[in-house]
């Protein structure tokens, strides 16, 4: 009976294909199979972009201030839309809801409240123009208007379609903003943070160290460090990262107390970070490996030939000095996830 009712199934599917085409087979297909919805690959600048079908959010680097004046990098979720690095800058414009948004970590918007983003054009070439109202022009101070135009442009470059930021007015290129900062010219990443003077160095690395606003909710914070090594290199970089941050800065970093850095070496993308212990129960908690492991990284990710940290002890690997601990998996992406 069953095999009978089978085969008049089948009669009946071809006898419509017959009748009505391809089209009544895909009809058919629709009251048979069970919709799943597929993830969705959207474009972002030339970029792919993964987005959930239910959030259809994006992945994005924001840079805001806190209010000792350190710009801070933070991987926002926003929704996406074509044309998405205009997207990033209306969310770093000043508004009550991203206050009340970021205001428990301690962070502020650089962009002044009820400036609009008129027009935007990207070149093949990296050049991104954007066109800003005059509410641009309202920073209450020189920092304020310096973290905004080096936030600005470190936000736009996080896009890989994006290599330097030229500002406009109301349609016109400007040569200063108000207080005398020069837009005069295309601007590329530069400086962040500048933490000392720069006279006496022959080179410049970028560090990670942490801040906090509150006292409750930490970030990292990258800070460009002059050094004396006649280039930027990654033993500088670590030799800067584990001497501390530098005096009065306000910042402190995840390297425990009685860890010192002895070296470095690269070998087909992977660095092999030596430190000495004053005692092994330094590192035994998972924790506090991690964390040092992610302040190391996060200061190794300026180098592109390096893909994976592993740390070493006293030039062992941790299990052959006795640690329980696993090593990192991978870089870190992102420096601060809110």
């Amino acid at each position: 009976m069953l095999f009978k009712k089978a085969m008049a199934v089948v009669l009946i599917i071809i006898l419509i294909s017959c009748l009505f085409g391809c089209k009544a087979v895909d009809v058919m297909k629709d009251l048979v199979s069970e919709d799943t919805p597929d993830v969705e690959i959207v474009r972002s600048d030339d970029e792919s972009s993964e987005v959930t079908v239910d959030a259809n959010l994006r992945n994005t680097v924001l840079y805001f201030q806190n209010e000792t004046g350190y710009l801070v990098p933070v991987n926002r979720q926003i929704p996406w839309e074509e044309g998405i690095a205009k997207a990033a800058l209306r969310n770093m414009i000043d508004s009550q809801a991203i206050r009340d948004d970021l205001g428990y970590i301690g962070l502020l918007p650089l962009i002044p409240a009820g400036t609009e983003i008129k027009g935007m054009s990207i070149s093949e070439d990296g050049l991104c123009k954007v066109d800003f109202s005059k509410e641009l022009l309202n920073c209450q101070s020189k920092k304020e208007e310096e973290n905004l135009v080096v936030g600005v442009v470190y936000t736009l470059t996080e896009f890989p379609t994006i290599n330097e930021v030229k500002f406009m007015i109301e349609g016109d290129e400007i040569s200063h903003l108000q207080y005398g900062t020069d837009v005069s010219s295309a601007i590329k990443r530069g400086d962040i943070n500048l933490a000392e003077n720069t006279a006496n160095a022959n080179s410049e690395v970028l560090v990670y160290y942490k801040g906090t606003s509150n006292g409750e909710y930490e970030y990292y914070i990258p800070v460009t460090v002059p050094t004396v090594a006649p280039t930027s290199n990654v033993f500088s970089s670590l030799e800067k990262l584990f001497g501390g941050a530098p005096a009065s800065s306000g910042l402190y970093t995840d390297i425990p107390d009685g860890v010192y850095f002895q070296g470095v070496e690269v070998n087909d993308g992977i660095a092999y970070v030596d430190i000495l212990t004053e005692s092994a129960d330094i590192l035994y908690n998972q924790a506090i490996f991690d964390r040092m492991s992610r302040n190391i990284g996060l200061t190794l990710s300026q180098f592109n030939d390096i893909a994976y940290v592993e740390i070493l002890i006293g030039g062992k690997t941790v299990e052959e000095a006795g640690l329980d601990v696993i090593q990192p998996e991978a870089m870190p992406v992102f420096a601060n996830e809110y």
